[in-house]
């Protein structure tokens, strides 16, 4: 059995990486890159050199290529120590008249200066395989320079795939440790504690906190789906530059949503106040600390935070959700399953068979709104609201969610009793004097349930991906729509990360069904002895 499930972690792994590659290899290398401008208003509103200069930059955001300003390279020269910030105002004023660019990328209207650091910049860059470009300034009818047409100077490359898949995967997780902070910091180190500070000292609620790590909290407990939050492993799937601008889309899927949430905030410095902040977000920014208001509420340098708010996560309110949905779901349609077999043929049978079809046959759009224009004739809330989420709000969703899953879970139950109602070793038991009541509970049910337990992790998992087109209609702030509103805003970043995600929970819920498979029935075996 061990043998077997590292085989098959191993195998899932490979698989997991050879889907992200591929994804990698169709969206970066078969589609065109200028699809990511069809819906980019600025792009649209932007012009002459101004638009070359901003469809580089965002092909560098998207991963297409590599992009290196001069002006960027000049800012990096002054963190580097090697200019100020005087000298760079001067170098990055490219000449504004309307000279031959020469073959090092100088005119002869530069100053000499310039010259010196356009030559620096052009020698450094060209070493490293990018190609130099340099935008000549756009004069208008009236001789004035037009709207985006100042000169620019830029380096660019396209960026291998193979590079960009190992830096997906080498940079997909991060682990806090205690020398993050730079500078000096007292008594480096972990610290637990079964009274979190955050909630007063007084009460229980265990907690590991870190002294020159990045993160104050790097594990603790609050009341917040998974309600057990961990900040020692940071994992990235990849920035969004259109569904949410700029961060990344794990955190998209887990954090909290809504309006802020104001409550009594306890601060590390015992100071009370009423604030939206959560402080188990605390992390670590060198000379933060520094006014009297930050030192009316912080020890030390862990003074950025995080602001707390009503709703639950993406994953949160799909998990919520689905999972009630599956446990409905396998209340109705086991005994329902049974039923219908063993009535088979019946007035229950017809029933049940009749709505299997209708559920099958219907498409879940036409249903779901169905049951939406039902439920809200009701009184029932239609349309999910994120800043209230009490139980209502639910009902509709868990409903259109329920439904199409029972019908499924009945459809195979009663096929699989039926296949297992014929076999010889029920006539065995027929004859050895059993009932039908202990037939079906000893031996038909247990044997026609295998193929159905090897289907509960998938299930329970894949709640967290929530339904598409259920929570578009209900308009639930959910993670159903993640995956195809990034092929839509053609999200490169979001759309590997989402298919990586759902690539790890495919393989892991597939493990732990041939376990729990192998669980219910001794007789399965993944041992490849005797073959």
């Amino acid at each position: 059995m061990l043998k077997y499930l590292l085989r098959r972690i191993l195998h899932g792994l490979v698989s997991i990486v050879l889907v992200v590659a591929i994804i990698m290899i169709i969206v970066y290398g078969l589609l065109s890159r200028d699809f990511i401008f069809q819906n980019d208003a600025t792009y649209t509103k932007t012009s002459a050199n101004a638009k070359e200069v901003y469809k580089n930059r965002r092909w560098a955001d998207y991963g297409y290529i590599v992009y290196v300003n001069y002006n960027d390279y000049l800012s990096e020269l002054v963190l580097k120590g090697d200019l100020t910030q005087e000298k760079q105002s001067e170098l990055s004023k490219l000449s504004m008249t309307d000279d031959i660019v020469k073959r090092d990328f100088t005119v002869e209207s530069d100053t000499d200066e310039v010259k010196t650091y356009v030559r620096k910049f052009v020698a450094e860059y060209q070493s490293k395989g990018f190609e130099i470009v340099r935008l000549r300034t756009r004069i208008n009818s009236r001789g004035e320079v037009q709207s985006g047409g100042n000169p620019y100077l830029y380096a660019v490359k396209d960026r291998n795939v193979f590079v960009r898949i190992w830096e997906f995967f080498t940079g997909l997780l991060t682990f806090d440790n205690i020398h993050y902070a730079q500078g000096k910091v007292e008594n480096r180190g972990l610290t637990f504690t079964f009274f979190d500070p955050a909630y007063g000292g007084h009460t229980f609620a265990p907690a590991i906190m870190g002294n020159g790590t990045k993160h104050k909290y790097l594990l603790y407990f609050d009341g917040k789906f998974p309600y057990i939050h961990q900040n020692l492993i940071t994992v990235s799937l990849g920035t969004s530059y259109s569904i949410s601008r700029g961060e990344d889309i794990f955190k998209t899927m887990t954090q909290s949503q809504g309006i802020l949430k104001y409550q009594e905030t306890t601060f590390p410095t015992g100071y009370q106040e009423v604030d939206a902040i959560d402080i188990h977000t605390l992390t670590y920014a060198v000379g933060s600390n520094t006014s009297e208001y930050t030192a009316l509420r912080f020890t030390d340098d862990y003074t950025q935070v995080e602001n707390t708010k009503v709703a639950t996560s993406r994953i949160g309110f799909s998990f919520i959700i689905g999972i009630i949905s599956v446990i409905l779901a396998y209340l109705i349609a086991v005994p329902a399953g049974i039923y219908m077999a063993r009535k088979k043929d019946k007035l229950m049978d017809k029933i049940g068979t009749f709505y299997i079809v209708f559920i099958s046959a219907v498409p879940s759009l036409a249903y779901i709104l169905m049951f939406k224009s039902i439920g809200q004739n009701m009184g029932l809330p239609g349309t999910f609201d994120v800043n209230a989420s009490t139980f209502p709000y639910f009902v509709l969703p868990i409903v259109s969610s329920t439904l199409p899953a029972i019908a499924g879970l009945m459809k195979w139950l009663r096929r699989y009793m039926i296949d297992q109602m014929n076999s010889d070793y029920v006539k065995f038991a027929r004859s050895g004097g059993l009932s039908e009541g202990e037939i079906f509970t000893k031996h038909i049910f247990k044997n026609a349930a295998i193929p159905l337990v090897h289907g509960i992790p998938g299930t329970i998992l894949f709640c967290m991906v929530g339904g598409i087109i259920t929570e578009s209609v209900y308009v639930v702030p959910g993670t159903g729509k993640l995956l195809t509103n990034a092929i839509n805003f053609y999200d490169n970043s979001v759309i590997v990360g989402v298919a990586f995600f759902y690539a790890i929970m495919s393989v892991t819920s597939l493990i732990l069904g041939d376990i729990l498979m192998s669980m219910m029935d001794p007789r399965i075996s993944f041992s490849t002895k005797g073959r």
